[in-house]
């Protein structure tokens, strides 16, 4: 029996190389700029015709494979790739990630989806092999490409691009998570769907109230198995699946009035006046990432605790509260503690510095832009792509890195090559 505690070792995040001003595409879409503070977003990223969803998982997850150890690189057994973009439907992104990372072949690969929840399972299957296999490593990358265009109307400025990766292990630097601390809450329900590789639909009232009601029953749930847990006194940080800020305000103010205000869920004015503070205090703090990146889908919950941990720099540990929802709908609200190698194991990963770099979009550009993105995962027999056909953009990311592109579809298969780093030559 495995008694050390196990979580996220170490994390990287990949938000693109492009991104557009939530209130540029505002503008450019002709929205209701009276509902743009609902959105509580700057920005989101935007995926180049050369990116797709195992580019995205490989250059989130080789800058954290670089600074470990060959010893450490070889106890990766298992790989698991949580996506709603995934490439078929039965060959795993996985498989290609696994190549272009160099790991090991005794390793296990997986694809899981759940919408957004996905990574979250994963993250309980590779805790659960870590647990059986003492000494061993397993590596969770959620990675998704946004097809939000014009027909998705207010949730297209919502909608990221990108990768989380996790690796987790013993002894973790990160998130120790908490065992048997966790509540779970599911049930059927069409709130979003991606019926064809290029068509998003999602009814955004209904996953709202999904959602809201998730929260409440996953965190039900985790308070029968916890009972002297206390949202209020608990937890000194509550990170959400972050769709975008106004979302996570609506859930924060649901919890707090069911669990936590002083007067239950008919607080009052000073009641309201304690829960924005409570926002601030506890909350707030994971939002710098999700606000200019967008939802990031399964890596959406990751990308926060990510910002809440760069923002917060924590010199001693935090318990924090983390409630993870997909639509369709199945969700868990558990608890971990953010260790004190919290803040010096992300700075290494340099993610702010990253995301500030990204080349910034004009409408016209994102609009041309957007068809090759959105055709990235509609299978083709044969296709060429030339990453250096934009150049422009590419030479407007300052240290780019060096980074996998998607250069051709050859009789189905995908093949994929390096960017030089620093250079737009061939």
């Amino acid at each position: 029996m495995n008694d050390r505690p196990i979580g996220i070792d170490a994390m990287n995040v990949y938000g693109g190389l492009a991104r557009i001003a939530a209130r540029d595409l505002f503008a450019g879409r002709g929205l209701d700029p009276e509902r743009f503070d609902n959105l509580g977003m700057a920005a989101r990223s935007v995926a180049l015709p050369f990116e797709d969803p195992v580019t995205h998982a490989v250059n989130a997850a080789a800058p954290l494979l670089a600074g470990l150890s060959a010893e450490d690189r070889d106890s990766i057994g298992f790989l698991i790739t949580a996506t709603e973009s995934g490439l078929d439907y039965s060959k795993s992104v996985a498989s290609y990630v696994h190549a272009h990372l160099g790991l090991s072949p005794a390793v296990r690969l997986l694809e899981a989806k759940q919408a957004c929840f996905a990574a979250t399972a994963a993250l309980r299957l590779a805790a659960g092999y870590v647990a059986a296999e003492p000494g061993a490593k397993a590596l969770v990358i959620a990675t998704d490409v946004a097809l939000a265009d014009a027909r998705a109307s207010y949730a297209e400025p919502a909608t990221g691009t990108g990768a989380v990766a996790l690796l987790v292990g013993e002894e973790p630097r990160v998130l120790a998570l908490d065992p048997g601390a966790t509540g779970a809450h599911s049930f059927e329900v069409q709130d979003t769907a991606r019926p064809t590789p290029d068509r998003d639909i999602a009814d955004v009232d209904r996953s709202l109230l999904a959602y809201l009601e998730c929260l409440v029953g996953a965190y039900g749930d985790y308070r029968a198995r916890v009972p002297e847990a206390d949202v209020t006194g608990t937890f000194d940080l509550l990170v959400f699946h972050t769709p975008f800020s106004g979302m996570v305000k609506a859930a924060h103010r649901r919890l707090m009035r069911e669990f936590g205000a002083p007067d239950g869920p008919s607080a009052g004015p000073a009641d309201r006046r304690w829960i924005d503070e409570d926002f601030a205090r506890r909350v707030a703090p994971s939002l710098c990432y999700p606000d200019v990146v967008g939802n990031l889908f399964s890596g959406s919950l990751y990308l926060a605790l990510a910002g809440a941990i760069d923002t917060l720099r924590p010199q001693g540990e935090l318990r924090a509260g983390l409630f993870s929802y997909g639509s369709g709908c199945s969700s868990e609200f558990f608890s971990g503690v953010v260790r004190d190698t919290a803040a010096g194991t992300l700075a290494a990963m340099d993610i702010a510095g990253r995301l500030d770099r990204r080349a910034d979009l004009t409408f016209a550009e994102y609009e041309e832009l957007l068809p090759h993105s959105t055709s990235s995962l509609v299978p083709v027999a044969d296709r060429d792509i030339d990453p250096y056909a934009w150049k422009d953009l590419l030479d407007r990311v300052p240290d780019r890195g060096r980074l996998l592109a998607l250069t051709s579809v050859k009789d189905h298969h995908r093949h994929y090559d390096w960017i030089a780093e620093g250079t737009t030559a061939r």
